[in-house]
């Protein structure tokens, strides 16, 4: 259990039905520490993926603040599209923000050995610009796979539905791990934009052999900052 003076984490979350199944960055139960989660009204999957958030940067900003007022010591969505906001949030805010599990990338390439790089697994492919991946930091070239040709994961998320088939998805994003694998040698690692996909990130290690690294990866590495484990140290 975490203690009363954990810092907690603030997510900002979008406006939807969809299933938030254990390690989904909106169960609460994926989270060994605390956290806060706001839904930003009107946020739905479809306008900020496929529409870029367009009219919403003021609503998340607004959002964020109130986290902040609830006793928040970091912020983070709960879409890496949302990249598109990172220096506007981070400049508009007195807490540290991560928009995006995208911003892990150029630090994962420092790290890889000569020859490999990370390379970017997402939910839409087809939506992800250049200017997501810039306002992330992403290098230029990073390779990109998707779940967009799967049969659940990718329609369920962005169509907003009610019911998941949990088993399917996770074929959608093994099959598309191992594809993406399969098509880039050079990969060394993967980076999961979608922050959905984190409950199957341990199934796409084990079927590609690589390090993956999400949301989770992300914030807890920000958390174990702001909170930093006490030690038993004596002279």
């Amino acid at each position: 259990m975490p203690s009363n003076d954990e810092a907690a984490i603030g997510i900002l979350m979008l406006e939807s039905r969809f299933p938030r199944v254990p390690g989904d960055i909106g169960n609460p139960g994926t989270w060994p520490f605390p956290v806060r989660f706001k839904v930003v009204a009107n946020a739905s999957p479809d306008r900020v993926v496929h529409q870029r958030a367009e009219g919403l940067l003021e609503d998340f900003i607004f959002a964020g603040q109130e986290l902040i007022d609830e006793g928040v010591s970091a912020i983070t969505t709960s879409c890496g599209f949302l990249s598109l906001f990172q220096q506007e949030l981070a400049s508009s805010l007195s807490v540290p923000v991560m928009t995006s599990s995208l911003m892990q990338v150029e630090l994962i390439n420092r790290m890889m050995p000569n020859g490999k790089i990370a390379g970017i697994l997402t939910i839409a492919a087809s939506s992800l610009s250049k200017d997501h991946l810039l306002h992330a930091r992403v290098p230029e070239g990073t390779p990109i796979g998707t779940t967009e040709g799967g049969r659940e994961f990718t329609r369920v998320i962005l169509n907003d539905e009610t019911s998941l088939d949990i088993e399917l998805a996770r074929q959608d994003n093994i099959e598309a791990a191992v594809k993406f694998k399969s098509d880039h040698p050079e990969l060394g690692a993967i980076v999961l934009e979608c922050t959905n996909m984190t409950p199957y990130a341990k199934d796409i290690a084990r079927e590609t052999g690589l390090p993956v690294f999400n949301i989770e990866t992300l914030v807890t590495w920000i958390h174990s900052g702001l909170s930093p484990r006490e030690f038993n140290v004596t002279g």
